[in-house]
């Protein structure tokens, strides 16, 4: 039989919750509920100073540290390309666009908090910013033109469209070059990041405010690891392996 989850105690000290797992603060995020210097309080206090149902907080809590493991014995290579973008979507996409705004003003208000007693932090902030402003317009232009143009080109190369030479003569899009040029500003900028945070280790007398935004960091920084193997190993040399075809069955 299945144990269920252990309960968050009501009675807990918001800071001891994010103490015990970072991800809770992007729950205490949602709900306004300060987990650092203002966190000296039982959740059911702080969620009834800010009019709030203890249960339904506590219910989010629960669900934002319930454990969801990406398996290595996922046969990445052998699904169709479809299936593997709409992966890439549903999840490295999702998750992207849900924490980078959260992390964004959390990586500023800590900075600017901060920013005295540690110098190096102004660039930390600086090449964040950077990394954000380079992702969301990438995410953007796969699903509206990148990933649209591999979904057609696939279907007509499985199917042996008679058109499917002519369709990438007449749509084919620059997909190793957007692609290749945006991972490879990523990776600079998290490869700095990286560098700045000591590969995200806090100083010993950090706050908690500062460890969650390390550890937030490292949890993007392991996405985008695998956002990028899934696309730069997988996807591209795929893509344009059958782009490369076609294009010789009309030359």
């Amino acid at each position: 039989m299945l144990q269920q989850l252990n309960r968050i105690n009501k009675e807990e000290f918001v800071s001891e919750i994010v103490t015990k797992d970072y991800r809770t603060a992007v729950t205490f995020w949602k709900y306004g509920i300060d987990f650092c210097c203002g966190g000296r309080l039982p959740l059911e206090k702080a969620c009834a100073a800010r009019g709030l149902d203890t249960e339904i907080v506590r219910d989010d809590l629960e669900n934002t540290i319930r454990h969801t493991p990406i398996y290595n014995t996922l046969k990445f290579r052998e699904w169709d390309l479809d299936f593997l973008m709409d992966y890439i979507i549903r999840v490295h996409h999702e998750y992207l666009k849900t924490i980078l705004p959260l992390l964004n003003i959390s990586v500023q208000e800590f900075v600017e908090r901060h920013q005295e007693k540690y110098r190096y932090l102004p660039e930390l902030e600086s090449i964040f910013v950077k990394l954000v402003r380079e992702i969301l317009p990438h995410l953007s232009q796969e699903e509206e033109v990148t990933f649209p143009y591999i979904r057609q080109m696939e279907y007509a190369y499985n199917n042996k469209e008679a058109y499917a030479g002519l369709l990438v003569r007449t749509l084919s899009k620059p997909v190793e070059e957007v692609i290749r040029h945006n991972h490879e500003l990523m990776e600079k900028y998290l490869s700095r990041i990286r560098e700045i945070t000591s590969h995200y280790t806090p100083p010993p007398n950090a706050c908690i405010t500062h460890k969650v935004n390390y550890s937030m960091l490292r949890e993007l920084d392991n996405d985008l690891l695998q956002h990028l193997h899934l696309e730069n190993d997988i996807l591209l040399p795929k893509a344009i392996a059958i782009e490369n075809e076609l294009l010789h069955q009309i030359s």
